[in-house]
């Protein structure tokens, strides 16, 4: 079976690289995201909810942190 996946033919970035860009954006863009909930959970008074939250918006920051420390050093050699 072919794929119809996309391997840098249109693009000009494999897969991989494409990849942990994706990734990154996107733990970057949820961690904007998560601090619009945490603002609406404070605003009705959940501190429980909040902090669930905090607590998942510092793991999509450890998420990007750690995917753009690997670009870096894929990028280095």
């Amino acid at each position: 079976m072919t794929s119809n996946r996309e391997t840098g033919q249109v693009t000009g970035t494999k897969d991989k690289d494409y990849d942990i860009i994706w990734f990154t954006e996107a733990c970057l863009s949820n961690a904007l995201r998560l601090e619009t909930y945490v603002q609406d959970a404070e605003r009705q008074g959940d501190t429980e909810l909040a902090e669930f939250f905090r607590r998942a918006q510092a793991e999509s920051r450890k998420g990007a942190e750690q995917g753009k420390q690997l670009m870096r050093a894929r990028m280095d050699s």
